[in-house]
């Protein structure tokens, strides 16, 4: 292996792009971005404006099967992603892929089966696990200081998009094309980020809007209910309607309470348990002691260059991942489990019925819109984007 890692991006659309760019400001030293490969040949002439010399392919194979490279990262459209992994490993090559893994449960587990009898590495672009305040609260939760999860709220709702953002790619806001709305598109992160720290749950309800607040068949309202194996409960709500909207994070622990918003996280840290308070208090309306601070975490966040770095660094000298990409499944199950909740108006328990999901899924796609009018527009600076 070379001091570098030759890296080839499939898709250099807007996320593409970014990566091109962050490249070229030096920010990965132990990667060379060498291919790119793209069905739009169009778009060519602003990666070799970036960087002169690289050479382009109009197919995810022609690129693949190159030589030029050592690594893929794939940046195209949803139900692309696990094809084109299983190719790559396949070849040979290393995989890092944008989020989400997939569109359905089902198709990323063979890519992860392919991923665990083949010796190249498979990634995910989890790069909100990098974010100094979530990681602070992961190992807040984790740890087991604060005793057991009781409750979890995330409001996050300042996705807003306009109906001009859905009209800028003939894949977007379809079935056929995206395979969902805000769960697939905004909030990967988001559900990953609340599984890592909260753990999978075993029932999933829930209520997905579809086209309620723009102009398209998929989801843009979304209310998720779940319960967690140990008796705990869970609420996600999220849209890209709302303006201004909300981001905020709330864990309640038998000893302390979580807030994460507005950039900083505070904890209300209780004196004494609360189940403890509870059975033993003779006050009937009585409260326990504690106070709020504020929770001082590294101030690092290296976003997507963090994740790309360590991806070098695992390739070339085994340090870990910032996200396996077996792990992109999590977050999938419970959108996939949210959906199929909201289309049958039913509790689904986990593992759920993956079957099901895909035969519905299918009916989606079938009524899934053809005649959408497009007017691209062309964003390569992804840095306020998640």
């Amino acid at each position: 292996m070379s001091e570098k890692v030759r890296v080839g991006i499939i898709g250099i659309g807007n996320m593409g792009m970014s990566h091109i760019n962050n490249f070229v400001k030096g920010e990965m030293p132990e990667i060379d971005i060498t291919c790119v490969a793209d069905i739009d040949e169009k778009k060519f002439s602003r990666a070799q404006e970036k960087i002169p010399g690289v050479v382009c392919f109009s197919t995810a194979t022609e690129l693949i099967n190159s030589g030029l490279c050592d690594a893929v990262l794939i940046a195209t459209p949803h139900y692309d992603h696990p094809p084109i992994g299983i190719e790559a490993l396949n070849a040979g090559l290393h995989v890092m892929s944008e989020k989400p893994a997939g569109v359905y449960t089902k198709q990323v587990r063979e890519l992860i089966e392919v991923a665990e009898k083949s010796e190249p590495v498979y990634a995910i672009m989890f790069n909100q696990r990098t974010n100094c305040i979530y990681r602070k609260v992961k190992e807040m939760v984790s740890s087991g200081e604060y005793g057991e999860l009781k409750r979890v709220s995330w409001i996050i709702t300042d996705w807003y998009r306009t109906q001009a953002y859905y009209n800028s790619g003939g894949w977007r806001a379809t079935w056929a094309g995206e395979g969902g709305g805000v769960m697939l598109n905004q909030c990967p992160h988001q559900l990953d980020l609340w599984q890592w720290i909260c753990g999978m749950p075993s029932k999933v309800k829930a209520v997905c809007h579809e086209g309620k607040w723009h102009d398209i068949e998929v989801e843009d309202d979304v209310s998720i209910y779940v319960e967690y194996p140990g008796g705990a409960t869970g609420t996600f709500i999220t849209t890209t309607g709302d303006y201004p909207g909300t981001n905020r994070l709330e864990i309640t622990l038998d000893k302390a309470k979580i807030v994460c918003e507005n950039g900083e996280i505070r904890m209300f840290l209780l004196n004494m348990s609360t189940d403890e308070y509870t059975k033993t208090s003779e006050e009937g309306f009585g409260s326990i002691e504690g106070e709020w601070v504020t929770v001082e975490t590294d101030g690092i966040n290296d976003q997507h260059v963090g994740v790309m770095n360590a991806f070098a660094a695992h390739i070339l000298r085994g340090e870990p991942l910032v996200a396996e990409g077996k792990e992109g499944i999590n977050g999938l199950t419970i959108s996939n489990a949210a959906f199929l909740s909201s289309w049958l108006n039913k509790t689904i328990e986990l593992p759920m019925d993956e079957e099901l999901y895909y035969e519905k899924l299918q009916e989606k796609i079938a009524s899934s819109k053809t005649d959408k009018v497009v007017v691209e527009r062309v964003q390569e600076d992804m840095s306020g984007t998640f």
